[in-house]
């Protein structure tokens, strides 16, 4: 959460059994094109139209609010469209046309995520842009620690040369272990799983009927809302108060606290797609802060801080605003980081009693059981015919690790090239753990190892240059343990979709490289056209300020805080710390009810319309549940991804409205009504 990636429920091995039986057949009189019939160019050109899209969408939900829901089905629902949609054409035609198979699917798929991928770990909303001069500026000139000499402003070329040498890294570290994780250890991977499922469905007949549906589905409401956003813009006028994204529709005077629904497609997708629980905890946060503690904190104004203060003055609310938020997030990080720590080291050391254990199964008089013995072999033998040797992933890690340990000082030159060598030497163990910790519990911590990564260097660099060093660290650490889960995430679903190891390697590699170009030169887009980074803008970045905010406290410490400012952040520390302990020791049954203070702590420094927003969401998936349980879990995917779709979509032709200087021309804006 937050910027992590959000997650659906989990998906345990056992509940796959029917699936797999159901496909056994298929499966066995499927003929499996090789490794390199599995990557075809319509499938690249594809991945490269979805990934863009994909790519926008991660950026604006990045820059707005920081939560990104996991888009892997929508990936697969519209690779599947595309070329299915591609081949039908041709034939029609005449042509002859190679057949649509799930491993060219499953492909599509991979390249999609590794491309859309970069949007989230190349750190656009977060670590780069917390080095420009827009948050130096927003922090203040004379904040201690701030330092201008820590500014580096984007720029295309240098942030696509960045990501092409940190990003490659975290695919070549893991390849020797795809084995251990994948067949030894059968760990689940929830979301590669459910993806495989979704693609394996597609490919059989009633699946391919219920894929078109879905997909019908998904274009109505990605036209209802791109209609919607198109419409919005005409009333959004020139300023920050216009149009129906400050809509006062729960009052003026709920308003002025940023409670009210701001019509967003985007977060009422993500409240459909988002677990009831995480919407829940959003909204819960925005009480919380916006509610109750921002107006209390407030009646202070005059004893606790100045009240002559500005809106974004560190030393004032807004100060409290941002240490309260990353309290939160650095509470449930550190919580979850040694809990995932602990449980591979656990699941590690019983693996030898569960190898003797296993066995019990093998009763080869169940045809059933029989039927899914045949089915593990193919499937095994399939991951393991296309080796990848042990050999090419060392000296591509090692002459990637070389070459990066050269650039990166370069781009940044407090970041010295000792300290880069020693990260790429730690490396490989984290991006394990985060690894193992993906396949058991579906839960990246990608943003956590940056932020460990972040304030371990800052403080080591010191006041000289350590604020830049440690935000350059931090994206080094994110890129390499992020992109090493979503390759064995995406193995996962190789293995399961009988797609071939190498063909999954290489798309990941061609999805990465697409990845290192689109991301920055989409980014860009937003950059030219809208104020990145301004608190009244609807671009807040918020994570921006965080980051920066994270590295000077590496530097400097808590001295500079306001007013019992550190004793209110030890507070939510602990009671994100307690919070996380209760949702484990208690049964399921309560568990189910206690927050996510990740998801808590978006709203603490945003605000509250998002919140509603995506409550809606989750209202509407909740009624639709209890109305017509078969029909929401078959389309309210599809839904959610046509809403954020077509929001998404509707940012490129506003972003070049707004280059050409074209403003809306309606602005509509609500006031008190004056009495005579």
């Amino acid at each position: 959460m937050g910027t992590e990636h959000t997650k659906a429920v989990e998906i345990s091995e056992p509940l796959l059994a029917d699936e797999k039986i159901r496909d056994v057949e298929l499966e066995s009189s499927e003929s499996i094109p090789e490794w390199k019939d599995q990557i075809t160019i319509r499938g690249l050109v594809v991945s490269a139209l979805l990934g863009t899209i994909f790519c926008i969408i991660t950026h604006k939900l990045n820059l707005t609010v920081g939560i990104i829901p996991s888009l892997n089905v929508a990936a697969g629902l519209l690779g599947f469209f595309f070329v299915k949609s591609w081949t039908g054409f041709l034939s029609k035609l005449g042509f002859s046309v190679q057949p649509f198979t799930r491993q060219e699917n499953t492909v599509i798929q991979t390249c999609v995520v590794a491309c859309y991928g970069l949007a989230f770990s190349g750190g656009f909303g977060s670590y780069l842009l917390a080095m420009d001069e827009r948050t130096y500026n927003l922090i203040g000139a004379d904040y201690p620690g701030n330092r201008p000499e820590d500014v580096k402003n984007p720029g295309l070329l240098w942030m696509i040369g960045f990501l092409f040498v940190v990003s490659f890294l975290g695919l070549f570290s893991l390849v020797p272990l795809r084995k251990v994780m994948v067949v030894d250890y059968k760990l689940t991977y929830p979301s590669g799983t459910a993806t495989a499922m979704l693609i394996n469905s597609f490919h059989t007949n009633t699946g391919a009927e219920l894929a078109r549906k879905q997909v019908s589905c998904l274009g109505k409401y990605l036209s209802i809302s791109l209609f919607w956003s198109c419409f919005k813009w005409f009333f959004s006028g020139v300023g920050d108060a216009c149009g129906f994204d400050n809509f006062p529709s729960l009052g003026l005077t709920l308003y002025k606290n940023t409670f009210y629904f701001d019509f967003s497609p985007t977060y009422v997708g993500c409240g459909l797609i988002c677990p009831h629980i995480v919407n829940c905890s959003v909204l819960l946060g925005a009480i919380i802060s916006w509610g109750f503690l921002w107006p209390f904190i407030s009646q202070h104004a005059g004893d606790w801080y100045p009240a002559d203060l500005g809106s974004s003055d560190f030393k004032g609310l807004y100060g409290y605003k941002v240490f309260i938020a990353i309290s939160l997030i650095l509470g449930d990080g550190l919580y979850n980081l040694i809990k995932i720590i602990s449980l591979t080291v656990k699941e590690l050391s019983n693996s030898s009693i569960k190898q003797i254990n296993l066995p019990v199964v093998k009763d080869n008089s169940d045809s059933e059981t029989s039927k899914l013995v045949v089915e593990q072999r193919k499937r095994d033998e399939v991951f393991l015919k296309d080796r990848i040797p042990s050999w090419v992933a060392a000296s591509g890690y090692v002459g990637l690790a070389a070459i990066s340990t050269a650039t990166i000082p370069i781009i940044f030159p407090p970041l010295k090239w000792y300290l880069v060598l020693c990260s790429y030497i730690i490396a490989p163990a984290l991006a394990f753990c985060n690894s193992y910790g993906s396949g058991l519990t579906d839960w990246s911590l990608a943003s956590t190892y940056g932020k460990v990564g972040l304030f371990i260097i800052a403080s080591m660099v010191g006041s000289n240059g350590g604020v830049l060093a440690g935000l350059a660290a931090s994206g080094l650490m994110m890129s390499i343990v992020s992109t090493a889960a979503d390759l064995m995430q995406d193995f996962k679903t190789g293995y399961l979709t009988l797609s071939s190891a190498k063909s999954m390697f290489v798309s990941q590699l061609v999805g990465t490289a697409m990845g290192c170009v689109i991301a920055p030169l989409t980014f860009w887009l937003f950059w030219e056209a809208f104020d990145i980074g301004s608190p009244d803008s609807p671009y807040k970045a918020p994570y921006a300020v965080i980051n920066r905010e994270m590295a000077i406290l590496g530097v400097e410490g808590f001295s500079e805080l306001p007013k019992h400012c550190l004793a209110i952040c030890c507070g939510f520390f602990v009671a994100a710390l307690v919070t996380n302990l209760l949702r484990d020791i208690t049964p399921a049954k309560v568990s189910q009810f206690i927050p996510i203070p990740m998801a808590m702590a978006v709203p603490f420094y945003i605000g509250a319309y998002f919140a509603i927003d995506m409550f809606v969401g989750t209202v509407i998936l909740f009624v639709w549940e209890r109305w017509n349980r078969k029909g929401a879990e078959d389309y309210a995917g599809a839904v959610a991804s046509g809403l954020i779709c077509g929001d998404g979509i509707w940012t490129i032709p506003s972003a070049i409205l707004s280059i050409f200087k074209v403003n809306p021309p309606i602005c509509m804006y609500f006031g008190p009504s004056v009495s005579n």
